[in-house]
């Protein structure tokens, strides 16, 4: 955290101070009193269920400093350090631009680099994050999880020091305007666009209101930005226009030949991780100095043909403030997952594989997924679907679940558990493309699916677990990821009777 007096957070954030001016904050901005310490500014946040200026005074008696608060909370005991605003979440917003506009005035070479898309965010984030950061881990800020919210965006910004140079910014949208707000917060140079799809298009009204919302990043940038656009994507290559208007560049990646860095000769090895060649057009960046083509070999451990768009995203990102192309694919070659729930791979001592994407859905994810899962299962191994609902579809849900699947029969998944009322149409769409017999099961909840799995599970088999966050499906992926699920097929194993043993 930058340190701040109470008076500069008051200005910064048009509060009323409650306050000696000259407290000085030196710990973390947090809005979870559990996680207050030393020098703590608190921001209390109401919400539907719990106000948080009501864990105020328990805040400072952690040793919280100031609190940022709608109002002063009741209770016995001294006045507390307050700064008091109209609207808590947007004077967040506020406190967050004002600390990166010092930032940048102490430092022009601060770079934010602003990531939206459908699909893709966080992984894109997380390898971004790798290949820009120096040899200072403070130099980089790149949270952990998605903090892409009008709370989790600015909280990240706040978590810079003076020694932060490079800011990796998710920036998520559950309706229009939202990311034009993150923007304006933490205006990128740099704006990285993956993908237009479904995600909660309920909220939206069409695909063509999403592309709109995702082009808010671009209209956010700072003057002279450049706008990375996923030229695989038609309406994503569609923004372009919208950012040449504006005085922006453009510089395009993908696996068309018309790409400025692009991947080629894709392949996918029996794990599901890809290999390529990263191309990168010559003179794409100043800070790069080549006149022709450069042409590197990468070979991801990232599970999933889908992470090749992510890796292309993060790497022309950090190619365009100068790191080498080389640098870029060694980074790449050693990235792991960084975020849970996100195509995690488990190899259970049992020989059970789970691969646990169950952080969030939309149909893009869930059929990349899949098609993962059949990639690993091959012809060897039973491939095992644990799916549940995808939400905020609206009045597409029904028939996105019921294209899922059939996806599932035709990538000849052994055997499908739809996990919620909410999933339904996958069972049904599953059982009318041929599904038959035991192949598919429905089920109305998570007891009921982990009952399924303790009987059917076999050693070998390979597990994709995938939902919406908020289905709570992620708990079995961890379950089984722990082999608390399915246990029973550690004790079958250890007991295995020798070939030609009677059975």
């Amino acid at each position: 955290m930058i340190e701040l007096t109470a008076s500069e957070v008051a200005h910064a954030t048009g509060g009323r101070l409650a306050a000696d001016p000259e407290i000085r904050v030196t710990g973390q901005v947090v809005a979870d009193s559990r996680h207050v310490g030393p020098g703590s500014l608190f921001v209390a946040l109401p919400g539907e269920r719990v106000d948080g200026a009501d864990f105020a005074r328990g805040a400072v008696a952690a040793g919280a400093v100031l609190v940022l608060a709608e109002r002063d909370p009741a209770g016995e005991g001294d006045p507390l350090p307050l700064v008091v605003v109209d609207d808590v979440r947007i004077a967040l917003g506020d406190l967050a631009r004002y600390v990166l506009a010092r930032l940048r005035e102490a430092n022009p070479a601060v770079h934010v680099f602003g990531i939206t898309g459908s699909v893709g965010k966080t992984t894109t984030k997380d390898l971004l994050g790798l290949l820009v950061r120096g040899e200072d881990p403070a130099d980089t800020i790149a949270p952990r999880g998605s903090y892409n919210s009008e709370v989790g965006l600015p909280l990240t910004v706040l978590g810079a020091s003076e020694r932060t140079r490079n800011f990796v910014l998710e920036m998520g949208a559950d309706k229009p305007g939202d990311i034009a707000y993150l923007a304006s917060v933490a205006p990128p140079q740099i704006s990285i666009t993956l993908a237009v799809g479904t995600a909660h298009i309920a909220n939206f009204g069409s695909v063509e209101a999403i592309a709109d919302t995702k082009a808010e990043v671009i209209t956010g940038l700072r003057p002279g930005g450049v706008a990375v656009l996923n030229a695989d994507d038609e309406r994503v290559l569609g923004l372009a226009p919208r950012a040449t208007g504006l005085g922006h560049r453009v510089v395009t990646f993908g696996r068309v030949p018309s790409a400025d860095v692009r991947a080629e000769d894709v392949t996918i090895d029996a794990r599901g991780r890809a290999s390529f060649v990263l191309r990168v057009r010559g003179r794409i960046t100043d800070a790069v100095e080549v006149a022709d083509d450069v042409r590197v070999p990468v070979r991801l451990r990232l599970v999933g043909e889908h992470h090749v768009s992510n890796a292309l995203g993060a790497a022309t990102a950090a190619i365009l403030i100068g790191q080498s192309p080389a640098v870029v694919a060694e980074r790449l070659a050693v990235a792991e997952p960084g975020s849970p729930h996100r195509m995690a791979v488990t190899e259970r001592p049992d020989g059970v594989t789970v691969i646990d994407d169950a952080y969030n859905a939309n149909p893009e994810s869930m059929r990349a997924a899949l098609r993962s899962l059949a990639v690993m299962a091959g012809r060897e191994r039973r491939s095992v679907a644990v799916l549940g609902e995808m939400r905020e579809l609206g009045d597409r849900a029904r028939v996105a679940h019921h294209d899922i699947g059939l996806l599932v029969v035709r990538l000849n998944v052994k055997l499908l558990v739809v996990v919620g009322e909410g999933a339904y149409h996958i069972h049904e769409g599953a059982l009318q493309e041929g599904s038959w017999g035991e192949e598919s099961v429905f089920v109305p909840d998570l007891d009921a699916a982990r009952a399924v799995l303790d009987e059917r599970l076999e050693p070998g088999d390979v597990v994709l677990v995938k939902a919406s966050n908020s289905t709570g499906l992620w708990r079995l992926g961890d379950e089984l990821a722990a082999g608390a699920v399915g246990a029973r097929v550690a004790a079958g194993a250890a007991h295995e009777p020798e070939p030609g043993a009677a059975r």
